[in-house]
């Protein structure tokens, strides 16, 4: 029988596969008693810089410091085409009687006059304000009787009594039976002397439910003109031509145009009863 190794080749095999066992065996002893658990690595020298940045937090040159807005106060002016004639002041309204460029007017707050609102007024000016600007117009006294300028409105206020018009040459009043027939000359006459009308009769607010429903005549001098006209105490004068008397600035319209009517009708209110007085002026 014919062997395929020679027994020498075995022999050296398992001689070498032997010694290398011993060597691993050796190599372990040693690892595991004097080598760490873990590996060593080496640092990576990448041979790079560190990046520096220059951060400009503030400019150079400093920014010039910033003005403010200077404050535009409104002051004040004065109007020299506006004169301030009269003052009602009511409750619920404000009226004055201006003179612009030589015409009266009737303004109510939040009305206009050459391009001048009425913003309020007090005892003895009134305010006007016109792009964004203020004015302050006084009283003028010296256009109308004293006393008679500036009226506060309140429920118990009423004009002044005393004295006698004295003043000649003046129409009369004549009773024609369903109308009176009134002289055009007297309504001139009133309308030019409002203190004349203080002396003779004396009226206030009369107000319904708080809401003003025309004027109350607390006094009326014996024998006047006012009392020729028909006129009692305690009568309520409600309208006139139809046109309810709801504020101060309806009695200061019709007042303004009362030398220009031809006929007139007062509605009054006596007692309960509602009554119509006719006046025909000529």
């Amino acid at each position: 029988m014919k062997h395929l190794f020679k027994p020498n080749w075995i022999k050296t095999a398992i001689f070498l596969l032997g010694l290398l066992l011993v060597l691993k065996l050796l190599w372990f002893a040693i690892e595991v008693l004097f080598l760490p658990a873990q590996g060593i690595d080496q640092e990576k020298d990448n041979g790079g810089k560190s990046l520096y940045y220059r951060v400009k937090l503030t400019p150079n040159d400093a920014p010039a410091p910033q003005k403010a807005a200077p404050v535009r106060h409104v002051r004040s002016g004065s109007i020299k085409d506006i004169k301030l004639l009269a003052i009602y002041n009511a409750s619920d309204d404000t009226v004055v009687v201006v003179s612009y460029k030589g015409k009266n007017k009737i303004l109510a707050k939040g009305e206009e006059v050459g391009g001048y609102r009425l913003e309020g007024a007090a005892r003895n000016y009134a305010t006007f304000s016109k792009e964004s600007k203020s004015y302050k117009v006084m009283l003028d006294t010296r256009s109308l009787p004293s006393g008679v300028h500036s009226h506060q409105a309140s429920s118990g206020a009423t004009t002044s009594a005393g004295g006698t018009s004295g003043v000649d040459g003046r129409g009369e009043i004549v009773d024609a039976g369903d109308r009176k027939i009134i002289d055009r000359s007297l309504l001139e006459f009133y309308s030019k002397n409002l203190k004349e009308i203080e002396r003779n009769i004396g009226i206030s607010e009369s107000r319904n439910g708080g809401a003003m429903d025309g004027f109350k005549v607390n006094f009326i001098r014996k024998g006047s003109d006012f009392a020729k006209l028909g006129l009692k105490r305690n009568d309520v004068i409600k309208a006139v031509n139809g046109r309810p008397i709801t504020n101060y600035k309806a009695a200061m319209d019709i007042y303004r145009k009362v030398g220009e009517m031809e006929n007139m009708t007062l509605t009054i209110k006596r007692g309960n009863e509602e009554m119509e007085l006719e006046y025909e002026v000529n």
